[in-house]
């Protein structure tokens, strides 16, 4: 891998950033962190409040890439076959043919994923994971890249059911968008008010190129401190008082992959305590579990992982820094 390969990467990258930028404004951050999860071959869910443009931000992804994707609108009486497709009788063959579902798409949107029942939740699982349905014995690859961008909203009860740990370990990321500031709504009600930006928006890159992002990124070198550093945080979450279950060993992995992608966006090859600090929080927030005292006292788990990286050493430094 050149010094080339990572410019090429870098400027790719922020082609795709500011193309969503155009439609999702003063979110670039949040923009980010959903691209890196997508050549980090991970999944991502965006969860917040209604309103604010959890749909709309992967829609306008999705859309700024030449590839096939599809939306998939979670509701109680959604069936697994609904998702993942179903084996239609043809009686001028007489044999069963298989018409696949939406899930067989480079991205897939899952709106509202809360909303479905257990058992079509878990109808996702195999193909999150390891990039496959099986239908009726026969297993059946899905064409990378692939990603799923689920959307929940964190307040609604009635009629949801809350995806299980087991689920929610499979999602690389949690992100969280957020209200725009005073000037970024006045910048909405011009750009959105008439005529929404996103009905203009064109792809910016294609499905070949995201491979090849993904080549470059798995290039990215980590060096054997930032490794420790790595699971220092994940060993650190487990050992936090307020935390019931801490990160697993599949974060650990997670971690550094898209550490390597935030990197290689940034310009660099190799990976900084830095990266891993800035994608802790989405990336451990979600597979964590409070003690019931530590939620009554209203800690979120943005403050346990900001508290362990904290108290760790960082590669590079001579000081241990103590949580406050």
């Amino acid at each position: 891998m050149s010094q080339a390969d990572i410019e090429w990467f870098a400027a790719r990258f922020d082609d795709i950033a500011s193309n969503v930028e155009r439609v999702i404004q003063g979110k670039r951050s949040v923009i980010s962190q959903v691209l890196a999860c997508l050549v980090a071959e991970g999944h991502v869910i965006i969860e917040d409040v209604p309103g604010v443009g959890k749909t709309l931000i992967a829609k306008s992804i999705a859309r700024s890439i030449e590839c096939d994707f599809s939306r998939i609108q979670f509701t109680p009486d959604l069936l697994p076959s609904d998702v993942t497709g179903v084996s239609v009788w043809d009686r001028h063959r007489a044999e069963f043919e298989f018409k696949p579902g939406p899930i067989f798409s480079n991205i897939v949107i899952g709106d509202e994923i809360n909303r479905a029942s257990p058992k079509t939740q878990a109808a996702m699982l195999e193909a999150m994971e390891e990039r496959q349905v099986t239908n009726d014995g026969v297993t059946r690859s899905l064409e990378p890249p692939f990603m799923v961008i689920a959307t929940q909203n964190p307040l609604e009860h009635e009629g949801t059911y809350p995806l299980p740990e087991a689920q929610l370990d499979r999602f690389m990321m949690r992100v969280q968008v957020g209200y725009p500031s005073h000037q970024t709504a006045l910048d909405i009600l011009d750009t959105h008010g008439v005529r929404s930006t996103y009905l203009d928006l064109q792809a910016v890159m294609s499905a070949k190129d995201v491979l090849t992002m993904v080549d470059i990124a798995r290039g990215v070198r980590v060096s054997s401190p930032v490794k420790d550093y790595v699971i220092d945080v994940i060993e650190g979450t487990r050992k936090h008082p307020d935390i019931l279950l801490g990160a697993s060993p599949r974060s650990a992995l997670f971690l550094q992959r898209v550490a390597r992608v935030w990197a290689a966006a940034a310009g660099r090859d190799y990976v900084m305590p830095d990266d891993v600090k800035d994608l802790a929080e989405p990336v451990l927030g979600h597979r964590m579990a409070l003690r019931p005292e530590a939620a009554i006292r209203g800690t979120s788990m943005g403050q346990v992982v900001s508290g362990t990286l904290q108290s760790l050493s960082v590669p590079g430094t001579t000081t241990t820094r103590v949580a406050t």
